[in-house]
This record gives structure tokens, sequence and C-alpha cells, in this order.
């Protein structure tokens, strides 16, 4: 099973009487876009949109729906067992996330440019006092021998805009009348990101 969402923002609930951090996701008007089987695809799989024409419709004669008629699609795969609950052109709601305590999430880190050593890898920084001039310098990198610097060298560059993937994400808040969902934990991503939930 899957569903897509966008990022809203991160709070906080009472559970058990202890503050429980939550990431909201809005969930948008979904609809199945197409089903992949192993016959003709050679895999299974379901296609799911964001759909922005509240009228798309399965033409007559079509197996798909009109991809243009949705903002955002996205390819999950399934097991064999779930083909027959997606049927093209009907809508996904919450009710599929009954009873699911946990989900799987994919999703694509804020995109921090290039960045320095301590900001990327967390580094702690040289000493403050007086008279010192590193402090947050990278240091030595340890290549006198071979002459070159050694590959993946926690060095500054690229950071962020890398997909990420968690698994056994707990579900605390399911929402229907807003459509809105909530999973516990910060979800890698900007505000309105897109956010991949398969269960």
């Amino acid at each position: 099973m899957a569903l897509l969402a966008t990022k809203l923002e991160m709070t906080r609930v009472v559970k058990d009487d202890k503050f429980v951090p939550v990431t909201l996701l809005q969930v948008p008007t979904l609809k199945v876009v197409a089903v992949k089987n192993e016959e003709t695809d050679w895999y299974n799989a379901v296609v799911i949109g964001i759909a922005w024409k509240k009228e798309s419709k399965l033409a007559k004669g079509k197996k798909t729906m009109n991809p243009n008629d949705f903002s955002k699609v996205k390819e999950f795969a399934i097991a064999e067992s779930d083909m027959e609950k997606y049927k093209v052109g009907e809508e996904v709601t919450l009710d599929t996330l009954e009873w699911i305590e946990s989900v799987s999430i994919e999703s694509t880190s804020k995109w921090r440019w290039f960045s320095g050593a301590m900001k990327r890898h967390n580094f702690h920084g040289w000493p403050a006092w007086h008279g010192s001039k590193f402090h947050r310098a990278l240091g030595s990198i340890w290549n006198r021998k071979p002459t070159r610097t050694h590959k993946w060298k926690k060095m500054h560059g690229h950071y962020g805009n890398v997909k990420k993937t968690l698994r056994s994400v707990p579900v605390e808040i399911v929402n229907k009348e807003m459509n809105v969902l909530g999973l516990r934990w910060p979800i890698p991503g900007a505000r309105k990101s897109l956010v991949k939930i398969s269960f």
C-alpha cells in the first residue's frame, strides 16, 4: 500500500503524559493512474498521482489515466496479493491506514548548498581561546602518502538534496477530516516537499 503527502511542519502531541515530537503531512487528492503487472510490465507496481483537476476521470477504452491531469506521479512496488486493492481511476484516501502502526518513508533531504566541514559532518571545531586562528577550520586530511586526497574524506562540499529512507516510523495522528497525517520524529526535507509513504 502507498500514499503521497507534502510536509507541513513539526509539532508535538501529548501521549501517555509525555510530549511526542510529530511531523505533520498533508495528504492531497490522490488517484490511481496505472497498475502494472508481471504479464505486461514484468513486475508488479502501482502508479499514484496528485490530481490537480477534480474532474479527471478514466477515458473510455483506456487502461491508464492521463498523466497531464496530475501535478506529481510516483510509482510504488507492491506485492501480488495487493494488486486487487488498486483500480485505475479510484481515489486513494487515509482509510488505507486503518490498523497501520508504522510506515516507511522516502523523501529528499533539505538542500544546504556548499557547506563547511563543521556543518556538514558535525565537527566540534578547534579551541576558541585567545590567539587561536583556527576556530572552524577542517584541519589535517592525512594525505602525505599517497600525495592526493583519499576518497570519502570528510571535507567541505555538497550537503543535502539526497534521497533518504526511514523504516518503521510510528503513526501518531490520522485526521481524515483535514487529510493530515502525523508521524513520529522529524522527516527529512523542506516544507512543502514531497514524501512517499509505503506500508
